[in-house]
């Protein structure tokens, strides 16, 4: 009998090593004790983060802030956002400044391994490209040897330059400037021949040009620049929090879940539409987070589609294609894990 008692017990134990431990964030402990989400976002970048007329902070970057406070506080409007430029931005994370980086930031291998950091998944996909005045007559920028390009310092953006021209064997000259706001005024008084930065980056400050219509974006996409939101290694639930955040606004538009929708949509039949919601499971448990936590994102911002469309798509002044960002399904690259 002693034996059966000693082997029950043991299987119990063998059993309970092996689930998961209750959801431990101390960044999720610090946010919810603040009683807001602070957010590290650029200081001006149409359609990504920037104020509005009013001083309201709007963007596709400014939303997935206002979607992670709503995961956590049921309430998109308790975030506060930190404009930081691009030198400061690494910064300001590692030193907890902010609880999460979302400002149009390129993933790449060294910024993952070696800053202390974890990308959560890609918001946009993105290229770099140049800017030039259609008076030149450019078709390429192939067509840009022995110009001056006009860069921001700190970036992917000069970096990929120089393996740009020097793959090819052209010349150029680079004109350096570490402020976004300087690149752009080198470029508008003529110290520059072009302007290099990610494409939807140049779509937007084109915008801000006395003539946007005497300037083109040359088709040339030189380099793959995944932008997505970045947080602190070492929290592993938090980074979930923020990853799957991500996920739901994505999987939400694949299933046709919107903002307007969410709520009659808890009802629906589909199984999975019933497990994003909360309706079936719980899988916000494991993330320390309510069960139907995804309800609160998308009364907050709507689906990924929703906040594309209205910040950087046909819905805003940008005007940008869907392109790579469209959904799988619709041949583009955006494409989610499933919640089950």
């Amino acid at each position: 009998m002693r034996a059966a008692i000693v082997c029950a017990i043991s299987a119990v134990l063998a059993v309970l090593s092996v689930l998961p431990a209750a959801a431990q964030s101390p960044t999720l402990d610090s946010v919810k004790k603040r009683g807001q989400l602070v957010c590290g976002v650029n200081t001006g970048l149409a359609g990504f983060a920037a104020p509005d007329d009013r001083g309201n902070w709007v963007g596709i970057d400014v939303d997935f802030c206002r979607a992670v406070a709503a995961a956590i506080f049921r309430d998109g409007t308790k975030v506060r956002f930190v404009p930081l430029n691009a030198k400061e931005r690494f910064t300001a994370l590692q030193s907890r400044e902010v609880d999460i980086l979302s400002r149009n930031t390129t993933w790449t291998m060294s910024r993952d391994t070696s800053l202390g950091l974890n990308f959560s998944g890609i918001l946009y996909f993105d290229g770099q490209a140049f800017m030039v005045r259609r008076a030149l007559g450019l078709k390429s920028a192939n067509e840009l040897k022995g110009a001056s390009i006009c860069v921001q310092s700190g970036t992917t953006n000069e970096l990929n330059l120089a393996d740009f021209f020097a793959t090819r064997g052209l010349t150029y000259r680079p004109v350096v400037y570490e402020r976004l706001v300087e690149v752009l005024g080198a470029y508008a008084s003529g110290r520059c021949d072009a302007f290099t930065t990610d494409s939807s980056q140049l779509i937007a400050e084109r915008t801000r040009l006395p003539d946007p219509d005497a300037h083109e974006v040359l088709p040339d996409l030189i380099s793959k620049e995944p932008l997505g939101p970045a947080v602190r290694q070492g929290d592993a639930v938090w980074s979930n929090i923020v990853r799957w955040t991500l996920f739901a606004l994505i999987n939400a538009e694949e299933l046709g879940v919107t903002q307007a929708s969410v709520e009659a949509d808890r009802e629906s039949s589909n199984p999975e539409i019933r497990r994003l919601l909360g309706t079936e499971g719980d899988y916000g448990k494991g993330i320390g987070l309510d069960r139907d936590w995804a309800v609160s994102v998308l009364k907050a911002v709507g689906n990924y589609g929703e906040s594309f469309e209205r910040n950087l798509g046909q819905g805003s002044p940008l005007k940008i294609a869907r392109g790579r960002n469209a959904l799988w399904k619709d041949g583009g690259l955006m494409y989610a894990p499933p919640v089950r």
